[in-house]
């Protein structure tokens, strides 16, 4: 009997000591709310993982020989091309790529394609730094694309919401564009046509 009631006390001591130790080892600890941070040059569109953290500035290619690559329309039935060379944010494609989306969203059967993506990193230093000092930190993410290429195709629509659709989003990108359907011949090169020469008329 007194063994068996020294055994209960001794259980109840040791249970109340693990209890209060494991209260002592892991305080409660409250975090306080950080507010959202804002980042500038803010996008969807990047990409997972790359080679290396920085890149060249570089150049906007330029066809010269006969390739047709990128300037009809492969997916929908309307595209976006663009009119001369350009180098496209990651925010400028997102804002065309939401606009888009949210016009062709009621019609059933809509489809959008983006046939660009920002995949090259671009780096930039503060006003008035000196020179030497590495590189700049990383700003944003950009695409280059070349005169006469597609951007953005879409389908399952009539031509008239296309062309409003591309209409807004032209307002949108930071150069002339052009709206083109699907069986529109292709642009070989840059599209360049070199002036007819005129013979002056040898007098006899």
């Amino acid at each position: 009997m007194f063994s068996s009631l020294t055994k209960t006390l001794w259980n109840t001591f040791s249970h109340n000591t693990s209890t209060l130790s494991n209260a002592i080892k892991r305080p409660t600890v409250i975090q306080p709310m950080l507010p959202s941070m804002t980042v500038r040059f803010a996008s969807n569109f990047s990409p997972k993982r790359t080679k290396y953290k920085k890149a060249h500035k570089g150049k906007i290619p330029v066809p010269t020989g006969g390739s047709t690559k990128g300037t009809t329309v492969e997916f929908g039935d309307y595209g976006l091309r663009v009119k001369d060379g350009v180098r496209l944010t990651a925010r400028q494609l997102t804002a065309v790529h939401n606009l888009l989306r949210r016009k062709i969203k009621p019609i059933k059967g809509s489809q959008l394609w983006m046939r660009v993506f920002p995949d090259i990193p671009v780096s930039s230093k503060g006003n008035e730094v000196r020179m030497g000092k590495g590189k700049g930190s990383f700003e944003y993410w950009a695409c280059r694309v070349a005169v006469n290429r597609i951007i953005f195709e879409i389908a399952g629509m009539r031509k008239e919401i296309a062309k409003e659709a591309f209409r807004l989003a032209s307002h949108k990108l930071p150069v002339k564009v052009e709206m083109v359907e699907r069986g529109t011949k292709p642009i070989v090169g840059s599209g360049y046509i070199a002036p007819a020469k005129i013979e002056k008329a040898v007098e006899a």
